[in-house]
């Protein structure tokens, strides 16, 4: 039993879309760090001086002090709120998770598509019709109809 299983994991190991997988994960994290980076270090900050000077990172909603009050106080960041132990909505890092997502999104596609175009498919046998039962999608090459059995001549790509 243990054997079928090795044998059957090295047969999905060696398979060409378990190795696309492990390329991809691979390739996922080391791009998440530099995703991450250009959202947070080139994006927001000009996207929030445009929308008046809000710094993405430190957006947040205090929704209970750490004193159990309901009223808001002011935090000078993030960091403070959360130190003084106050239940904060990160309302900013979430819109910078949202953004880094859509990036991530678009390069994965970005690269699909180009490999999708790059990757050669091979094109469809040629094919005629069975002159006995009439069946199309028979290949050029084949001797025996593979729906009636009748003998057929091999056709060469020049008939």
């Amino acid at each position: 039993m243990f054997k079928n299983f090795i044998r059957e994991f090295k047969e999905f190991a060696e398979k060409g879309n378990a190795l696309d997988m492990a390329v991809g994960v691979i390739a996922g994290a080391t791009m998440t760090s530099v995703v991450n980076s250009l959202v947070r270090d080139i994006m927001m900050p000009p996207i929030g001086v445009i929308i008046g000077g809000i710094d993405f990172s430190q957006f947040f909603i205090v929704l209970k002090d750490s004193a159990g009050i309901l009223e808001h106080h002011h935090y000078a960041s993030l960091t403070a709120a959360q130190a003084a132990g106050a239940v904060t909505l990160n309302v900013g890092l979430f819109a910078n998770a949202i953004v880094s997502f859509l990036i991530t999104m678009f390069a994965i596609f970005m690269v699909v598509r180009v490999i999708n175009r790059i990757r050669h498919k091979a094109p469809p046998a040629p094919t005629r019709v069975c002159p006995y039962c009439f069946v199309d999608k028979v290949d050029r090459r084949a001797t025996i109809c593979p729906s009636c059995a009748s003998k057929l001549t091999p056709l060469t790509t020049n008939n």
